[in-house]
């Protein structure tokens, strides 16, 4: 995946961060049952999950570092590298696929410059396939930070970029 060429270098967890995740911790069966939660606030706050954000969250659930990105890696909405200021989630689930899925992507690569997995120049977009967003009835979909999109067509496709400009 491209990325923006100089990342600021990840700074450590500050003690209000830490406190949300105790605060979850606090509210789970066990420290470790927390691993998600707490990866999604640190996730929230600076975009990605580094190498050394996983190390302190470990740190502070009793997990190593392997255990953790074990767990980071395997779902998919966890990023493990910095991504762009908005992430365009396109789905590739077969009933998007042929509701046109493919043709959203191209539209994406043309306006964009970018194909799946890729960063634009400027930091502003990263696209990554998703398995399924469960919107199969409003197919082909999207998904940008927060927001489902769909179905897309090529006017859609091209306002819904322009609005995350």
């Amino acid at each position: 995946m491209s990325t923006v060429e100089h990342a600021p270098a990840p700074v450590p967890l500050d003690g209000a961060l830490r406190e949300q995740i105790e605060a979850v911790v606090s509210a789970s069966e066990t420290r470790r049952a927390a691993c998600m939660d707490a990866l999604k606030i640190v996730q929230k706050r600076f975009g990605y999950v580094s190498d050394s954000h996983l190390a302190e969250v470990a740190n502070l659930l009793g997990m190593t570092p392997a255990e953790l990105d074990g767990v980071a890696t395997f779902y998919n909405l966890i990023f493990r590298r910095p991504v762009g200021r908005h992430v365009i989630l396109l789905c590739d689930s077969i009933a998007c696929w042929v509701m046109g899925a493919d043709a959203a992507r191209a539209q994406i690569r043309e306006r964009l410059g970018i194909a799946p997995g890729e960063t634009t120049p400027d930091g502003n977009f990263t696209l990554l396939p998703i398995v399924c967003l469960g919107c199969c009835d409003r197919a082909p979909a999207m998904m940008v930070d927060d927001d489902l999109h769909g179905p897309l067509d090529a006017a859609k496709l091209d306002e819904i970029l322009e609005r995350y400009r």
